[in-house]
């Protein structure tokens, strides 16, 4: 008989290595009675083979199985996971969400812009909208209502976003009493039934506004006087005079800067000296953030004057904007001009 210690390397004597499944059998009636063992190694059915009785059979081959039992039942979960996944996203993919952008006026209303694929199931609608080195967010639109419980202190009561265009794709966000703080990078998130997406954009803040032309009698001659009200950062200012031939006139024009009342925009005013019949006159302010124009028409009969306001472009996606010209008035007759 073997003794126990020898259960690690089971064989029958004269004969090949037994695999655990021989070895794994029922005990036999009879066999090793006394010898407190587990399980009998028996009826091996080959000649001249010594019959083994080891108590450690059971046991190794009980060990075996609760192995590859725990492995297989670890496959089976890891596999069912995997198809729960699966199934979870299909249907979900990627929408398309595009930002568009315009500077921001300080102390007026400005609108970061952002567009995605329309979906009618506006109960699946949502849409956050996020800044850059904010901890809460900027606004948060789901389900057809506000949600503003994490919106950050800096934007309560400025932000909109327009809720009857959500179902169309638009995500844009109302921004009241724009800040020069309010400048930064801003994220577009939306999800949708059909999936989600997001979009960045760079918003810029400052001052600008469209400059009235006029005419100023004094006893050197002429001048035509550009004035505009706020600006900020400090902009450029410069004339451009064409005849009617559309030949360039000398000029000479004197700019100044006066600081506002709360202390960041500027009131620009320039001076355009000699102006002479026949000629437009044309008044340029522009800085990084917007570009104005003001310009006169001086015929044989009257002067005219118009102002335009064109946003600077700020990135491929980006959004101008032009103010309306003002009416066309007569301000003195040509005899005057002559005087």
């Amino acid at each position: 008989m073997l003794p126990a210690s020898s259960f690690l390397k089971v064989q029958c004597l004269r004969s090949p290595p037994l695999s655990w499944l021989q070895l794994f059998k029922p005990d036999s009636p009879g066999e090793c009675e006394g010898q407190g063992l587990c399980g009998t190694v028996w009826d091996l059915r080959a000649p001249g083979v010594w019959l083994v009785c080891v108590g450690a059979v059971t046991m190794a081959s009980q060990g075996q199985v609760v192995f590859w039992s725990t492995t297989m039942v670890i496959i089976i979960l890891a596999a069912v996971i995997a198809l729960i996944i699966g199934f979870g996203v299909s249907g979900k993919r990627s929408i398309s969400v595009t930002a568009l952008t315009s500077p921001g006026n300080i102390g007026q209303r400005g609108v970061l812009g952002c567009t995605f694929e329309p979906d009618i199931q506006m109960d699946s609608i949502a849409i956050r909208w996020a800044k850059a080195g904010v901890a809460g967010l900027v606004h948060e639109f789901k389900g057809g209502k506000d949600r503003l419980q994490e919106q950050d202190a800096s934007f309560q009561g400025r932000t909109a976003v327009f809720a009857e265009q959500v179902i169309g794709g638009n995500a844009s966000l109302e921004l009241r009493d724009v800040q020069l703080s309010d400048a930064g990078t801003y994220r577009c998130s939306v999800t949708t039934a059909k999936g989600s997406g997001a979009a960045v954009l760079r918003y810029r803040t400052g001052a600008f506004s469209t400059p009235k032309v006029h005419v100023e009698n004094s006893g050197s001659g002429d001048t035509l006087q550009c004035e505009a009200p706020r600006w900020f950062p400090r902009p450029t200012v410069h004339w451009t005079a064409c005849s009617a031939a559309g030949e360039h006139l000398p000029h000479v024009a004197n700019t100044s800067y006066e600081l506002n009342a709360e202390n960041i925009t500027l009131k620009v005013v320039s001076l355009l000296h000699n102006i002479t019949a026949n000629a437009t006159y044309t008044c340029v302010i522009e800085n990084n953030i917007a570009k104005a124009t003001g310009n006169v028409k001086v015929t044989d009969f009257s002067i005219t004057r118009g102002t335009n306001l064109q946003l600077v472009s700020l990135q491929a996606e980006s959004v101008s904007r032009s103010l309306p010209a003002c009416h066309w008035m007569l301000l003195l007759p040509l005899y005057l001009l002559s005087i």
